[in-house]
This record gives structure tokens, C-alpha cells and sequence, in this order.
């Protein structure tokens, strides 16, 4: 039979599908990439806050149409079913199959079951994964749920505890991705700086880090969301004297306000935050910093917003996204009184963006000039361009580098590339060697 996949929010998602992908073809299964194709249809989806449900379902309805025609079957998986498993299959009928994610151990016998297929004794491998994420990056999960409750999150409602993986297994991944041409991993949890605490009673993402970086063939290490409180000077110290590790951090803070913080159940304050990033810049002048914010969290005051408006204009992060705040079902902060209203929230939202688009022009401005090394990942539609990355650029969520057509040099090659002139996210840039 012909499946095809759609894999909806995060990358940890993502993980899951591609080991999915990898079983049906283990057993099989053709992988096609167009909907029109596929007999079977199976869609990961993400619950983590309303625009992600809102897209999930629309997905859903989208691929249902395809019914109509040669798709006989509709499997959703994922957060949303975990979630909201009663309501879905009251309101979608057209879903043949849904499975929560306490329920994956099951997922074959479930998929035999609706197929009509003899069931096998089938569980999710990640030795079977298959990647979707091209020849030279992919993502190395190394946790699953979260265990840090913050008030307006739903995660440990939806996936559970944090749960680390065995280091063994992590490190035999990490070296079967290496084999197949990967050049590129980027370490991914919910909060990466607690791997190991539940497991092995320490935190050991600095010592796995550094068994990463003796994997031969290995080009780039990255390890994303790593919460500011648990960042020791160990882990300074390991991303700073490894040259496989990209000299960047991941710092999702989500406000500055201790009022805010406090409230958010956040375990940083005000003075802990900013002490940390004057330390990571000392210690790796050429540091990358990252963090997303969250506005209009309930009682959220114009003094609240202004304290972390001033603080974005002073901190001047490389990378920064913002989110409104959204009132998830079953959190605590969904009961909180003083919500803010969506129009302020849509404004503050939109006050700091438009700071950190000039901060980020004047950022990016500066490193004209500098020589980086690349990653060619792409060409544009008019060949004038090809796109890359370089350690700066976390894939698919940061700007990319857009690098002088040269016919000499390859989609997947890494190149020396000098830069000559930037746009709001974006820099242009030329190869040298």
C-alpha cells in the first residue's frame, strides 16, 4: 500500500514521524510525497497552543478530501489526540484511526487492526528512523515530556514527565546518523539541561555533548532550549573549547518581569537572566543568543511590558521571537484573573518585533565583512543564489545566508564564505574558498 505523512509542530514531532516512516517501510510500505498518491494517509499533529489546534484541524479536514479518491484510510496521531481524543472523534468522522501518544506501544497492532493486516509484535525503532530532513542535518531527541509545570504550559499534561533517553542509545544514533552522511545534529528536548537528572540523578548534557564531538565525520553539534537556570560553566566551558559545538544558545525566558516570572512559575529571575548572558558573552565572544517571549500573560502591567521592552532594547539578541499568550485548557494560568485583552496583546507583540527588526539589522550588519564557514543547502528559483547556513543559523527557525551562485561548488558542501551585506534577518555574502 501507498501511505503518505504530514508531520505538524515541533521537531520532536517530527522524530516520531520520521521513526513511523520507518517502520511502515520496514514492512513494505511505498512512501509517497503527494497526497493525490497515497491509500493510506497518516497526520502527526501538535496541541501545544490554539493556532496549533486551529491548524491541526484544518489539516485534517484538508486531507480528508482526499477520500473522495484514491485514500481509503485517515490516521491522526499526536498531541491533539491526546488531548482532545473524545471531542475529535465525535466531531470528525472522516478520521478512520486516532492514536494517542500513550498509546505509540500499540500503534502497529492498532494500524494491523485497521488494515486488515496479520498483527506483529512492531515498536517504534530508532534504528528503523527514516529522515526527511535532507543529506546532512538531523535532530538527535534526547528527552521526552517535561517536568517543570510552568503555569501556562501544556505540555506535562499532554507528554508526561521529562523522561531521558539511555545515554547508550543517544550515542548509537548519533553515530548511525553519522554513517548515512550526517553532518550536522541538533540535540532537541523540551529543555535539553535536565537530560539525565530523572535517569542518572545528574544533569550529563555537558559530558554527552562532549562524547558527540568525538564522532568522526561529525561537522556541527547544536543542543536547543536549554532553560537559563541550569546552565552551569561547565556547559559554558564545553561549548567553549569544542570546535564541533556551534557557539550558540538557545535561552527560552519568556519575560523579564520577576513579577511575570514569579507567576509563570519560572525558575530564573531578573538579575539571574541577565547575569547569565553577560557571562556567555565574556566567556564566547562570538556567541549566538537566542530566546522567545511570551506578551500579555495574565496580569501583565504596562510597567511589566515596559521592563521587558527595555530589556530586549539592552540585550540586543541575535535571534528573538515572540509569542502572544494563549489561555490553554487546563493549565493554571488559564484561571488566572487580570487576563489581558487580545488587542494589547497583539500590540506589545507587535512593539517588540519591530524593536528587535532593527536590532537585528544592525546586528547582522556587523558581520559584513567577517568569513564564516557554510553549509550550501539550496539554490534560489532564479540560480542567482545559493542558500546556506552557518553556526549561527539553527535550521528552518533562524535567517539564512544567501551566497553568490558559484558553479565550482555543491548543494551539501561546506564553503568559506565572506559577507557583504545583510537585510533584516537575512546576510549576503560571496565564497572565498
Amino acid at each position: 500500500m501507498k501511505i503518505g505523512f504530514i508531520s505538524l509542530g515541533c521537531s520532536k514531532n517530527l522524530v516520531v514521524t520520521e521513526e513511523i516512516i520507518g517502520l511502515f517501510k520496514k514492512n513494505n510500505f511505498e512512501i509517497v510525497d503527494n497526497p493525490n498518491n497515497a491509500e493510506v494517509l497518516l497526520i502527526n499533529t501538535c496541541g501545544f497552543i490554539e493556532s496549533a489546534k486551529d491548524e491541526g484541524i484544518k489539516t485534517i479536514l484538508e486531507m480528508a478530501e482526499y477520500k473522495k479518491n484514491k485514500c481509503k484510510y485517515l490516521v491522526v496521531i499526536g498531541c491533539l489526540v491526546e488531548r482532545y481524543i473524545k471531542e475529535l472523534e465525535q466531531e470528525l468522522p472522516e478520521v478512520d484511526l486516532f492514536i494517542k501518544i500513550s498509546d505509540y506501544n500499540q500503534l502497529w497492532n492498532k494500524i494491523c487492526n485497521l488494515l486488515n493486516r496479520k498483527i506483529s509484535e512492531e515498536k517504534l525503532n530508532y534504528k528503523d528512523r527514516i529522515l526527511t530532513t535532507g543529506d546532512t542535518m538531523a535532530y538527535l531527541k534526547i528527552a521526552e515530556g517535561c517536568s517543570n509545570f510552568c503555569t501556562y504550559c501544556a505540555i506535562p499534561y499532554i507528554q508526561g514527565k521529562y523522561i531521558s533517553r539511555k545515554y547508550e542509545d543517544i550515542i548509537d544514533e548519533a553515530k548511525l546518523l553519522v554513517d548515512k552522511g550526517i553532518k550536522e545534529l541538533v540535540v532537541i528536548a523540551q529543555d535539553t539541561t535536565k537530560y539525565g537528572i530523572d535517569l542518572y540523578n545528574e544533569a550529563r548534557l555537558p559530558e554527552l555533548l562532549n562524547d558527540l564531538d568525538k564522532i568522526d565525520n561529525l561537522k556541527w553539534i547544536r543542543f536547543l532550549y536549554s532553560y537559563p537556570e541550569t546552565i552551569t560553566d561547565e556547559l559554558i566551558k564545553t561549548v567553549k573549547n569544542s570546535k564541533k559545538i556551534c557557539h550558540y544558545f538557545d535561552l527560552p525566558i519568556q519575560h523579564i518581569s520577576n513579577n511575570i516570572l514569579k507567576r509563570m512559575n519560572r525558575k530564573s529571575d531578573t538579575e539571574s537572566i541577565k547575569k547569565l548572558i553577560t557571562k556567555l558573552r565574556k566567556e564566547i565572544p562570538d556567541v549566538i543568543l537566542r530566546t522567545t517571549l511570551i506578551v500579555g500573560f495574565p496580569g501583565e502591567t504596562e510597567e511589566d511590558f515596559n521592563e521587558l521592552y527595555e530589556f530586549v532594547k539592552e540585550s540586543k539578541f541575535d535571534r528573538l521571537g515572540v509569542f502572544t499568550y494563549s489561555k490553554e485548557d487546563g493549565t493554571p494560568s488559564a484561571k488566572f484573573d487580570n487576563q489581558v485583552p487580545e488587542e494589547i496583546k497583539e500590540e506589545r507583540k507587535e512593539k517588540i518585533m519591530l524593536l528587535q527588526q532593527e536590532i537585528s539589522y544592525n546586528n547582522l550588519k556587523n558581520k559584513i565583512g567577517n568569513n564564516y564557514e557554510c553549509i550550501i543547502e539550496n539554490i534560489t528559483d532564479d540560480g542567482e543564489y545559493y542558500i546556506g547556513r552557518s553556526y549561527m543559523d539553527v535550521p528552518s527557525e533562524d535567517g539564512i545566508i544567501f551566497i553568490k551562485y558559484n558553479p565550482e561548488y555543491m548543494i551539501n558542501e561546506f564553503v568559506k564564505v565572506k559577507i557583504i551585506s545583510n537585510t533584516e534577518y537575512d546576510l549576503y555574502g560571496e565564497i572565498i574558498e
